[in-house]
């Protein structure tokens, strides 16, 4: 990773790990999701959107090879993100079931552009952290 003489890593290493978790995000979400997965992610429990949100932890955490940081903060991000990613995605499929709404609806569109919002903040919370990691503010 490359600093910065503050200590901070470079701009470089930043859009670099933002680029790689979108683009993680577009293939997690978008070539790799099973039809499986994609009904059950409003179940609650269900294995399908368990696996998905796992798929999603074991892609991102090869950002950590362009912004590395303690090994405790790495392991409370791959556990948010889990949290977050199962609980955007169940309670976008809720509201979007709970209506009945389908790609039909302008609503079901906004409930998806507000599921990959929420990511994609996410990803800017994940580089966001591990900056502040690498500048030596503690986190945890």
């Amino acid at each position: 990773m490359l600093m910065i003489a503050t200590g901070l890593p470079s701009l470089n290493a930043v859009l670099t790990a933002m680029a790689y978790l979108l683009i993680k995000h577009a293939l997690a979400d978008f070539v790799l999701q099973t039809e499986s997965q994609r009904r059950e992610k409003g179940i609650y429990g269900a294995p399908g959107g368990v696996i998905h949100s796992a798929t999603h932890v074991l892609l991102t955490a090869p950002v950590f090879l362009i912004l590395p940081g303690p090994g405790a903060t790495m392991m409370a991000l791959l556990v948010a993100e889990f949290v977050l990613h199962y609980h955007i995605d169940y309670t976008k499929e809720q509201v979007v079931r709970r209506h009945g709404w389908t790609s039909h609806d302008t609503p079901f569109w906004w409930a998806i552009g507000l599921d990959q919002l929420l990511h994609g903040l996410t990803y800017v919370a994940i580089v966001w952290l591990l900056t502040l990691a690498a500048a030596g503010t503690p986190l945890l």
